[in-house]
């Protein structure tokens, strides 16, 4: 059988990762053939890819004004091809994607969410996308994937069609998400981290929805009441050259208990460098990075954004969204706690993900979607 991925660009990001896990589950031992098309371009994402042995091909759009030929491109490659399922990943992929399919006579088609409430930070745009999604939802995909319980809800409440919508958690690869004490120190030293020093950790690129403004409010609460305390902030854009987000930090008055790392490919080195993380986004559907922290049995704090508290699941401490004090409160909470109710957190969600959310169990799934309409098999 033949897949074949779309999706707007391969830069790093939650989806992009996710496909890409997906891809290399398969990769191993599938009878399946996996290939993915961006409409932009390559990125780290697809470099990833094509280092595992995943074709990728690029479109080359350019913005809205090159939709036409984008659109010729795509479904001349499609004719061409022939994939027997096409996967498309966020709504500008869903509907161009899934017309491209349409238009060469390809019926198995799954759409991809991933998000929830697109209205909170999203461009007029794209807003204008998700209307048209929901007005061919009943017609153009075979299924709708969402990542989150919570996007499957907020999508049925705008018009997708409900019938066609199923829930496929993120896998997480436990395997590649570890790192060594040695990495831990080689970071924390690089950075004037001390051995005695509490790290609280974020992880997300500088976007309006990750909300990193009550984050940093919150930690400016925090380091008045501890002398310890830093901020390791990792993520695109999250950099000393953001004015904004420096601008931020200094009415703190702390700002020399942050460390801005910016984007970074050692995630799980990162993550070791942390003794809490902190997910503190106003809108999610089922945040990877809470995942990834969790997979490194780090005790975690989250804002009660998409599916966030459901993953989670009680091994820790789930605050409201864009309540920089209820933040801090928590935040305080677990800095001061001892390092057995720490450990015995980080534990808890670590044997969540273990239990349900394994990258074994997103390709199971995946892996009947795609047998389901091969086959000719209700998916639902």
């Amino acid at each position: 059988m033949k897949i074949v991925h779309i999706i707007v660009g391969l830069h790093i990001g939650g989806a992009e990762l996710m496909l890409f896990r997906l891809c290399e589950s398969f990769s191993s031992d599938s009878v399946d053939q996996h290939s993915v098309i961006s409409l932009t371009d390559l990125g780290a994402v697809g470099e990833m890819l094509r280092a595992r042995g995943v074709p990728v091909e690029t479109i080359g759009m350019r913005g809205a004004w090159d939709l036409f030929r984008a659109f010729i491109k795509l479904t001349r490659y499609l004719r061409l091809n022939r994939p027997n399922v096409v996967q498309t990943w966020m709504y500008h992929s869903d509907l161009l994607g899934g017309l491209a399919a349409w238009w060469v006579g390809i019926k198995n088609v799954i759409w991809g969410i991933r998000t929830t409430d697109v209205s909170k930070g999203g461009s007029q745009s794209t807003i204008v996308v998700r209307k048209l999604c929901a007005w061919l939802s009943g017609t153009i995909p075979s299924v709708i994937v969402c990542a989150a319980d919570a996007s499957r809800k907020a999508h049925i409440a705008v018009g997708y069609s409900p019938r066609k919508m199923v829930v496929v958690p993120n896998g997480f690869d436990l395997g590649k998400l570890v790192a060594t004490l040695y990495d831990r120190e080689n970071i924390r030293s690089a950075h004037g981290i001390g051995p005695d020093d509490f790290v609280v950790g974020s992880l997300g690129r500088f976007n309006k929805v990750k909300d990193h403004s009550s984050f940093v409010k919150a930690a400016g609460l925090v380091a008045r009441q501890f002398s310890n305390v830093k901020f390791l902030l990792v993520g695109r854009d999250v950099d000393r050259s953001n004015l904004a987000l420096m601008a931020e930090i200094a009415v703190t008055g702390y700002a020399d208990r942050f460390i801005l790392l910016g984007e970074r490919k050692d995630v799980p080195a990162c993550f070791k460098a942390m003794d809490l993380f902190c997910l503190h986004s106003f809108t999610e559907g089922f945040p990877n990075v809470l995942g990834e922290a969790m997979s490194m049995a780090l005790p975690c704090i989250t804002t009660d954004a998409g599916d966030a508290a459901f993953l989670l699941g009680g091994n820790g401490i789930v605050v409201p969204v864009q309540n920089p004090q209820a933040l801090a409160e928590a935040l305080v909470k677990v800095v001061a706690a001892t390092d057995s109710e720490r450990s015995l957190m980080g534990l808890g969600g670590y044997t969540r993900i273990v239990e349900n959310f394994t990258m074994k169990f997103a390709e199971h799934r995946f892996k009947e979607l795609y047998d389901q309409l091969y086959f000719k098999k209700d998916p639902l």
